[in-house]
């Protein structure tokens, strides 16, 4: 019996998996976690139906770079790895005993979602498949979770990645949807693909739902190991601590240009900034004007928020305003420190994002920047202009500490704007070009003088100015200063997200 159960389902469907280059789902577990260390719950579920083994999902226990971990995976040799009564019952135990034992809890999902000949029992009742969103809603904040996505993740299936913290996606093989092609088709008569629609490329670069494009099972089942060696167990933890190592070799000053027009790579200077080779990026193809990802700091982990020029000028636009709010909660809820490296010209503008609410949108960022009580240190490394300065952790949101590099400059908008702004008329009456051209210099001139960085640290806005070279040691220092922080925010339940 115990064999059968562990064999899956026919043949032809694991012929048909591998030739996807798709792994078993037992292979999937034994590839993950450390050799010897699964304990299965549930392995003879439904054992009395035929063709049903472990009713299409494996659950258990094991560890990780020897450390506790619940896990569950769908068996899609069993009816496409779709969810029967029994298949349900079996992750809302797995979610609840990480929840009560405060484990991480890892989703290897490859399912074509409920099975509609039995939805009765499986669907609409306590222990229903609503419970599973239910028990992955209560345990969100509480302890890690992370899914690796090997195939589909079908209708109402597809919110179990989307309640989890990050996802990584096989391309090829990965999709979420809601409705089939098919279905779309029926209902709205738009002709699509599974790809098209909800392919892993697109959830990581266009939607967002997806964090890490794979281009196989092994790099999905690596990026979840790697993720959660950044994270505690659970809320009440703080994240491991690593060996230290140094940084690279790289002129951190040199990387920032002199022209504040000019675009600048910020991933090149946090891996400079960063212990070598620490640095995982989230959500890399998606809102790429913010870069977001875990990295060390003399090898204590960090969350890394930087404004990146190379896209869009480094602008905050609707989605990059909800990949920042959405990385800060986490990190918050999970005890890591927040570092954010600002060079921002301030939120876009202009009636198509006012259309999709980038005040609202901007509005969360500002308020998870707000509500997150971890030790949080705001860079400005070359511009902090408008409420892009607010969003990034600016002087007024409570950081422990703002630095300021020589290059840096705040204020509510950049001198060629301002001048506009202030002297628009003034500067149109004047007839002479270059009298006109002295004049709008002299008026910069002022500004840059209003603003300087020096002028601003002698009114404490900023808390000191730091050579580049400087940094990493500077801000490895402070983060040891606000060790055993004060967490307390406010007097309440939870604020009211403008989302």
């Amino acid at each position: 019996m115990r064999k059968r159960v562990e064999a899956g389902g026919a043949e032809k469907y694991h012929a048909a998996n591998a030739s996807k280059g798709k792994l078993f789902a037992r292979e999937r577990v034994a590839h993950l976690v450390d050799e010897g260390s699964f304990v299965e719950d549930g392995r003879y579920a439904n054992a009395l139906a035929e063709g049903l083994p472990a009713d299409g999902v494996i659950t258990g226990t094991a560890t990780v770079a020897g450390r506790p971990v619940c896990l569950m995976a769908n068996d899609s040799t069993v009816k496409a790895g779709s969810w029967g009564a029994r298949t349900v019952e079996k992750i809302i135990r797995i979610i609840e005993r990480a929840y009560e034992r405060g484990h991480p809890m890892i989703y290897l999902v490859d399912s074509a979602g409920a099975r509609i000949t039995d939805q009765v029992d499986l669907f609409p009742g306590r222990r229903g498949a609503g419970k599973i969103f239910h028990t992955q809603v209560r345990a969100s904040g509480a302890i890690p979770q992370v899914c690796a996505l090997f195939g589909p993740s079908a209708a109402g299936g597809a919110y179990i990645p989307a309640f989890c913290d990050v996802v990584a996606m096989v391309e090829g093989n990965a999709s979420m949807y809601l409705g089939s092609d098919r279905m779309v088709r029926m209902v709205t008569g738009e002709q699509t693909t599974l790809e098209e629609m909800g392919g892993a490329r697109v959830h990581c670069a266009e939607s967002g739902v997806g964090h890490f494009l794979c281009k196989s099972e092994a790099e999905a089942l690596d990026v979840v190991r790697r993720y959660l060696s950044y994270l505690p167990d659970n809320w009440t933890s703080l994240p491991p601590a690593a060996a230290a190592t140094d940084a690279p070799a790289i002129d951190l000053g040199g990387l920032i240009p002199a022209s504040e027009r000019q675009a600048f790579d910020m991933r090149r200077f946090v891996k400079g900034l960063l212990d070598r080779d620490s640095f995982l990026e989230i959500q890399a193809l998606w809102a790429r004007e913010l870069t977001i990802g875990f990295g060390r700091l003399d090898g204590r982990t960090v969350g890394v928020l930087g404004n990146n020029s190379m896209f869009k000028g480094g602008v905050l636009f609707v989605d990059s305003a909800d990949k920042a709010a959405r990385f800060v909660q986490l990190c918050d809820a999970f005890n890591v420190p927040l570092l954010f490296l600002a060079d921002v010209p301030g939120f876009m503008v202009g009636t198509a994002v006012e259309k999709q609410g980038i005040i609202r949108h901007g509005a969360k960022m500002i308020s998870a920047v707000s509500e997150a009580t971890v030790p949080k240190i705001c860079v400005v490394v070359r511009k902090a202009y408008g409420a892009g300065l607010y969003a990034m952790a600016g002087p007024g949101f409570d950081p422990d500490a703002t630095i300021a590099l020589p290059s840096a400059k705040i204020a509510v908008m950049g001198a060629e704007a301002a001048v506009n702004a202030v002297y628009a008329n003034k500067i149109a009456a004047i007839e002479d070009e270059a009298e006109r051209d002295a004049f709008v210099a002299a008026r910069r001139a002022e500004y840059e003088q209003d603003i300087d960085i020096t002028r601003l640290a002698g009114e404490l806005v900023v808390d000191t100015i730091v050579p580049p070279g400087e940094l990493r040691a500077e801000l490895i220092a402070r983060y040891a200063a606000a060790d055993g922080k004060d967490r307390a925010f406010s007097r309440r339940r939870h604020g009211v997200t403008p989302v």
